[in-house]
């Protein structure tokens, strides 16, 4: 690997070590075993790194998450099964992925002190509710608008508030399966019972 590499995996790693807020470029400089200078020079500050760093992270969460997904669900699922299946899996990566989940909440808590990478991630938010929307329901990402912005946006909505609950108190977080029960019993499709 080349520093700008070596500067990207070290900063993904002090993400998760340190958090987005502690990690100093001299953190970072340890970590990469590059120098000060590097940093500069392939990305321009040590905040545009992080950006980097958490923006990678979270597209390797989807990333992973859609593989898990293209093996656990078939293409002839029933859309509530479907629901229940991948969110089975959603809630099933998180132990994996809970140092990037820690840092999303700590880089919310701060958006204020955090200008830019509040408008990166307001940019990203439309690409990650198009990725949800094609996950959920099976369909391409491109020409997909109103599933974007309805499905997408509702699948965003719930997993920020499953990972909330995970990460407070993972033994009463939902499961799949409850989730899938709760929409059934919105839907009016079944009976809680």
């Amino acid at each position: 690997m080349g520093h700008r590499e070596d500067l990207l995996a070290g900063a993904k790693r002090c993400l998760y070590e340190k958090g987005y807020m502690r990690t100093t470029a001299r953190d970072i400089v340890a970590a990469s075993g590059t120098n000060l200078g590097s940093i500069g020079y392939h990305y321009g500050s040590k905040d545009a790194l992080m950006q980097q760093a958490l923006l990678e992270s979270i597209e390797g969460w989807g990333d992973e998450l859609a593989g898990a997904l293209a093996e656990a669900v078939g293409g002839e699922t029933a859309p509530l099964e479907r629901f229940e299946a991948i969110w089975t899996r959603v809630i099933d990566l998180m132990e994996s992925h809970r140092m990037m989940w820690a840092a999303n909440f700590e880089v919310l808590a701060h958006l204020d002190e955090l200008p830019e990478i509040h408008k990166v991630l307001g940019a990203a938010q439309d690409a990650g509710r198009s990725g949800l929307a094609s996950i959920f329901l099976g369909v391409p990402e491109e020409g997909n608008e109103h599933l974007t912005g309805t499905v997408g946006a509702l699948c965003q909505a719930l997993l920020v508030g499953v990972v909330s609950q995970w990460m407070f108190a993972p033994e009463n977080a939902p499961t799949g399966r409850d989730l899938a029960e709760g929409m059934r019993v919105l839907m009016g499709a079944g009976r809680a019972g």
